[in-house]
């Protein structure tokens, strides 16, 4: 990674624009000064510009957003820290991330809020934290929502540990309103979970493993849309997995409740086959669902029922992934690989066209957090991804920027590549 301060010019020649504000794409030079776009044409002369990089066979769009990341600090920062959270994520093309509240100790207060912003202030993508619904995740009594929000959280989840009781839920819900950031719930039965493994269904059976049948997610998310409809309030679904949610979320957008959902790449791009393996990096919650499930999540990006692609990046510490698979932790990375697993298994297969996949990864995630997403025009922000959505590669350890390298892509070949960012003033090229 080479990171350059742009003191002052910087011409972006023969670039492709890809344009998810006015629904196009076209060719055009970009010239950059002072942390903002001077100008966009289609041949900006490169006289008295110092800097010129020359992108040639690269496209252009906005800053990525993952509104789903873990980044470990405060407490695990063995597994991630949020500098190299914001590594690997400008190697994926995410200029903004959100950060989930599951640290140590919870991002349940003002100051931790601060914490967050505070630690990534001088880092070259900003950093959104997203604060517990619960005070310590514990389920049982809301935190201070209105002065978490006043203090900079963009939205409210006890992440991984589910909201269990219902009247908790519909409390949150209800002061959710007075905030305006959205609710988001694990959405998972963790009776109906029990103790298993992967997804409940033939391949479970063939390898002897607990299973985790689909209908414990079904269930939360008929819930939680049903305390949507009767509060009026904003549900977000995190991690989407199963052909009965997509269908539940999608009804529920029918009747008007207000309800966004996300999908991941591994919940798009791998199956409950991959577990056959017994590779721990597969061990993800959800899990992996069938070939069935994953279709419904494909048709459901290709239909809108689904908002935006999110990574749910996971890092976790070598010793609790080379472990049997009831001991190992549950989650993998995923803000490198994120852009070359869509393009590779939504775009290139024909299933979405760029545009919707940059629409997936831009504007609808910053509508979903109210993020402010800076448009491609002249006195805009510089906030740029660029990248070649033809190149073929090869994924491998050398291209992961996080602190932990638990994934199940190493050695994966991948068609669709980030080349470089522009943030802050910074040309950051890979």
């Amino acid at each position: 990674m080479q990171i350059k301060a742009i003191n002052e010019e910087l011409l972006l020649q023969n670039a492709v624009i890809v344009d998810p504000f006015k629904d196009n794409i076209y060719e055009a030079d970009i010239l950059i000064g002072k942390g903002k776009i001077k100008n966009i044409e289609q041949k900006i002369d490169p006289k008295n510009v110092k800097i010129c990089e020359d992108l040639k066979g690269s496209y252009v769009a906005p800053g990525f957003i993952d509104l789903h990341t873990h980044l470990r600090e405060p407490g695990n920062e063995d597994e991630e820290t949020i500098a190299t959270g914001v590594k690997a994520a400008l190697a994926g093309g995410f200029t903004k991330i959100c950060c989930m509240p599951n640290t140590d100790p919870p991002i349940d207060t003002q100051e931790a809020v601060r914490f967050i912003y505070r630690q990534a202030e001088n880092l070259l993508a900003e950093v959104y934290p997203i604060a517990a619904i619960t005070k310590g995740r514990q389920g049982a009594e809301l935190t201070e929502m209105v002065e978490l929000a006043n203090a900079g959280a963009v939205a409210f989840s006890d992440d991984g540990t589910p909201l269990k009781n219902a009247q908790i839920m519909r409390y949150a819900l209800e002061y959710s309103r007075l905030t305006g950031k959205p609710i988001i719930n694990h959405a998972e039965d963790v009776d109906l979970k029990a103790d298993g493994l992967m997804n409940e269904g033939v391949v479970s059976t063939h390898l002897g493993l607990p299973g985790n049948p689909a209908i414990a997610e079904e269930i939360m998310i008929n819930r939680d849309l049903q305390l949507a409809k009767f509060t009026s309030a904003r549900l977000h679904v995190p991690h989407v997995s199963t052909a009965g949610s997509v269908e539940l979320i999608r009804q529920a957008k029918a009747e008007g409740v207000h309800v966004t959902a996300e999908v991941t790449p591994h919940h798009f791009s791998l199956t409950d086959e991959y577990m056959r393996t017994f590779d721990a990096n597969g061990k993800v919650a959800p899990p992996l669902r069938t070939e069935a499930d994953r279709q419904a999540l494909i048709a459901g990006l290709k239909d809108g029922t689904i908002d935006a692609i999110a990574t749910d990046h996971a890092p976790h510490t070598i010793d609790t992934k080379e472990t049997s698979l009831d001991l190992a932790s549950y989650g993998m990375i995923g803000l490198e690989t994120a852009f070359a697993l869509a393009m590779t298994n939504l775009v290139h297969p024909g299933h979405l066209t760029l545009l919707q996949l940059i629409k997936l990864l831009t504007v609808n995630p910053a509508a979903i957090m109210n993020i402010a997403l800076p448009k491609l025009e002249n006195g805009a922000d510089a906030n740029l991804t660029i990248f070649d959505p033809n190149q073929w590669w090869v994924f491998n350890r050398k291209n992961i920027y996080s602190r932990s390298q638990n994934t199940p892509f190493i050695g994966a070949e991948l068609t669709g590549r980030i080349k470089a960012v522009v943030t802050k003033s910074h040309y950051i090229s890979l």
